[in-house]
């Protein structure tokens, strides 16, 4: 029963954040909403790398390197082909998470350094949110940002 729902969760969000990912391209990676904000490129590499850090807190391991999390954005972005990967990769790992939980499993609790003591459903649902609340970072800096170039 709870796979399916959280397969139902990881689909809408996938399909909640298709516009905004499917926007980017190599010519609006630079935009920014402010000359201090991080670029669209940034966030969006910043979401491929998040979503398979947390696989760490599920028993994955990450591959992946933290280029993003509390850092500045200094180009890490610009390699659209690379990003979408590691998104690509993130939402695998995502469904791999889910098809490994048992029901009951969802339940048990996971230290973190950012919110103490959570339940793995609990800390799957932020993955999802933190994906979707920078989908809609990217997306309102592809309408209303500009160029950093």
């Amino acid at each position: 029963m709870l796979r399916a729902l959280f397969t139902d969760l990881l689909i809408q969000n996938q399909v909640s954040c298709h516009f905004a990912f499917t926007e980017l391209t190599t010519g609006n990676l630079h935009y920014r909403l402010t000359d201090e904000a991080a670029s669209a490129g940034f966030i969006y590499r910043h979401i491929g790398e998040t979503m398979n850090l947390f696989g760490y807190f599920f028993g994955f391991p990450p591959d992946v390197p933290n280029t993003t999390m509390g850092k500045t954005d200094t180009g890490q972005g610009e390699d659209l082909a690379e990003s979408r990967r590691l998104i690509e990769k993130g939402y695998a790992l995502l469904q791999t998470i889910i098809e490994q939980t048992s029901d009951s499993d969802w339940q048990n609790v996971i230290e973190t350094p950012f919110f103490g003591t959570v339940t793995r459903a609990r800390l799957f649902a932020h993955v999802l949110y933190h994906t979707a609340y920078h989908a809609g970072q990217i997306g309102l800096t592809l309408k209303k940002g500009r160029s950093s170039h």
